[in-house]
């Protein structure tokens, strides 16, 4: 329920790609159009740090967006611990610079206690309007594509799967495709847009032969030092008995308070030159090769934002809450637990997405094969330097008071993998997750055009008439911020140029 954005020149690089109408100034108005922004009470801006956000944020927009309503007991050491190690609060973290450390905003109706998202703030108002049709349950095998008169394939509809039964659809206009950057790729794949070898070897006719589908995937990064804290704390280890957590359940359908209302906002985003001396990071860049063209200019952005020119870019975004967040160690009965996350924004690990052949026999759809290649290769070791740097930080940040005060034990990883720099590595590698914030599988192209991406800056894809993607996947370049807010964002502007076009064509 995170909701934030990027600082500026996150946007503003996705911009000077040549995708004309993304940068900061431009997507804006489209943050704003999605919000309803409540502002905080005094008490959570006096002991919280909640902020007004006086015009940065939109007041009428369908998306619920405000302060939780109750906050995490180890809340209240966020910001004076971060001070304390040369972190700073940032009031205006809305505002372009997301910088420094804050308090979080929610996406969650304060008035109902319940999370806002696309099914309550755009689908239910608008369910019963003749012109619309949410069909659930269905599996989308294919975008059905068609020869014009000029030879250019053109999207006419789609073919999916509802109860077992297969259907397809036709459409008048246009096909807009918003699966996301996992399945919004397979779906283009099993289309027959794709990199020539992937769609022969699954037994797919190449239709546009666009190697960049499903490549380019970026995520978020993240490893979490794993603490035994005060016992007294309330955490979500208390929940652990069934008859604790009915009582939890009960007072938040009663009254919209207790622990089911309590989301982690003690958060900070941190560049790294606050982390190590600029020379390290030089040195750091200079042993990593560049990519090749047609990426060359991406891969330019993004060493600059590690340069000394982006040093107020947040490189690595700290979160701290209580319960155990660990991948891999188990919570032991008696004991509370309070977590560190360390998020790295802007990865050098380039993944992919790509359907592979179905098994022999097989009447399903091809399988799909993620490969995020975090930590692997030249670019992947690169990360797991930054990663190294990033918690040194985190361990300085947990030994810090205020926050110290109620940490009794670090438990993950034990004092001798941190003790030892090969084994803290590999403590790295074993506990690594996804943010579950993957971009740029169908990314725009920009001045590259199709040598670099799948669809252009209107997010039409190349070479096929009346097909688009809305989604995460289009994205060139990762940000530095949790999704969420960029992706509505993402949606009323692909809105807002689907009716310009039409306005056009009319």
């Amino acid at each position: 329920m995170t909701w934030n954005r990027a600082s500026r020149q996150d946007y503003d690089d996705w911009r000077e790609l040549g995708n004309d109408g993304w940068g900061w100034d431009d997507l804006l108005p489209f943050f704003k159009k999605t919000e309803h922004f409540h502002p905080p009470i005094d008490t959570a801006k006096q002991l919280f740090g909640a902020h007004d956000h006086a015009g940065q944020l939109g007041l009428d927009g369908p998306v619920q967006v405000s302060y939780p309503v109750q906050f995490s007991p180890s809340h209240r050491f966020w910001h004076r611990t971060m001070n304390g190690v040369g972190i700073e609060s940032n009031m205006a973290h809305m505002a372009g610079d997301n910088t420094g450390c804050w308090t979080s905003l929610v996406s969650t109706d304060p008035k109902s206690g319940t999370r806002s998202y696309a099914a309550a703030a755009y689908y239910q108002p608008n369910a019963s309007r003749p012109n619309l049709w949410v069909l659930t349950g269905a599996e989308v095998r294919e975008t059905i594509l068609e020869r014009a008169h000029d030879g250019q394939w053109e999207a006419k509809g789609a073919r999916f799967v509802h109860n077992g039964r297969e259907f397809s659809v036709s459409a008048s206009r246009e096909v807009i495709l918003s699966a996301g950057s996992v399945q919004s790729p397979q779906i283009l794949e099993l289309s027959g847009i794709g990199g020539s070898q992937v769609l022969s070897a699954a037994g797919i006719e190449v239709k546009v032969d666009n190697p960049n589908v499903g490549e380019n995937l970026q995520d978020h990064m993240t490893t979490t030092m794993v603490f035994e804290v005060d016992p007294s704390l309330p955490t979500p280890d208390d929940l652990r008995s069934p008859e604790a957590l009915a009582a939890a359940a009960e007072e938040y359908t009663h009254s919209r308070t207790g622990p089911f209302v309590v989301v982690p906002i003690s958060m900070a985003y941190v560049p790294l030159m606050q982390i190590a001396p600029q020379s390290a990071i030089d040195t750091l860049l200079t042993s990593s090769p560049s990519p090749d063209s047609p990426l060359a200019e991406h891969n330019r952005l993004l060493r600059r934002r590690f340069s000394t020119e982006g040093n107020r870019l947040g490189h690595v975004e700290y979160v701290f809450d209580l319960g155990n967040w660990g991948p891999d160690y188990p919570s032991e009965p008696n004991k509370k637990y309070g977590s560190m996350l360390q998020i790295l924004q802007f990865p050098f690990s380039r993944g992919s997405v790509h359907i592979q052949p179905s098994p022999s026999g097989s009447s399903l759809v091809s399988s799909l094969r993620v490969d995020p290649q975090y930590f692997s290769g030249d670019h992947g070791r690169l990360d797991l330097e930054i990663a190294v740097l990033a918690h040194r930080f985190s361990e300085k940040i947990c030994a810090a008071q205020p926050l110290s005060n109620i940490i009794r034990k670090q438990v993950s990883p034990t004092p001798a993998e941190a003790a030892d720099g090969e084994s803290l590595r590999e403590w790295l590698r074993r506990v690594l997750v996804t943010d579950w914030h993957p971009v740029g599988t169908c990314a725009m192209g920009g001045k590259q055009g199709a040598r670099a991406g799948v669809v252009d800056e209107r997010l039409r894809v190349y070479d096929v008439r009346g097909l688009r993607v809305a989604d995460a996947s289009i994205m060139p370049l990762q940000i530095s911020a949790h999704l969420q807010a960029t992706v509505y964002a993402i949606a009323e502007k692909a809105a807002h140029m689907i009716l310009e076009d039409l306005d056009r064509s009319s």
